[in-house]
């Protein structure tokens, strides 16, 4: 792998990705594929959905730390559901050109539908052994990262 494989093309720094997950053992497995994916990339974890908005809005207020550049979100979430962490997302200004993901175990069609009717980029099935999730977070990574062009938004603005 060159030196330029594990740099974003559209400005030379690693990716940005918060992964808002309760399950430990997803956290776990999102890293190590994170840490194998061709593009380098920053995780943050947020285990609740409070959390995660939380980090959100003091990236906003620090104006020195970067947004995310995608946003990797479970539905099922202790206190604010996953559903409800999207729609803030989505609907503040600041943050609703940021692509999220829902990742989910449920394959609910109404969960699906709701999902996209909150603006959610993408709905993937959480994948259940190692090796399947490592190949989904490649064809996110692949999409995401090098096929489709990011919005690139400063600190600053």
């Amino acid at each position: 792998m060159t030196s330029i494989d594990k740099l974003l093309v559209f400005d030379g720094r690693p990716a940005e990705i918060l992964l808002v997950d309760d399950n430990r053992g997803d956290a776990i497995l999102a890293a190590h594929a994170f840490k194998d994916a061709k593009t380098a990339t920053n995780l943050t974890t947020a285990s609740t959905g409070e959390m995660a908005l939380e980090f959100l809005r003091e990236a906003i207020a620090a104006k020195t730390k970067r947004l995310p550049d995608l946003i990797l979100l479970d539905l099922q979430l202790p206190q604010m559901s996953g559903m409800d962490v999207l729609t803030e997302i989505k609907q503040d200004e600041r943050l609703k050109h940021i692509p999220v993901i829902v990742m989910s175990n449920s394959g609910d069609g109404s969960k699906v539908l709701k999902s996209y009717h909150r603006y959610a980029n993408a709905y993937v099935m959480k994948p259940s052994d190692l090796t399947k999730f490592r190949e989904a977070i490649a064809m996110i990574e692949q999409f995401f990262f090098v096929l489709a062009t990011l919005p690139v938004v400063e600190p600053t603005e």
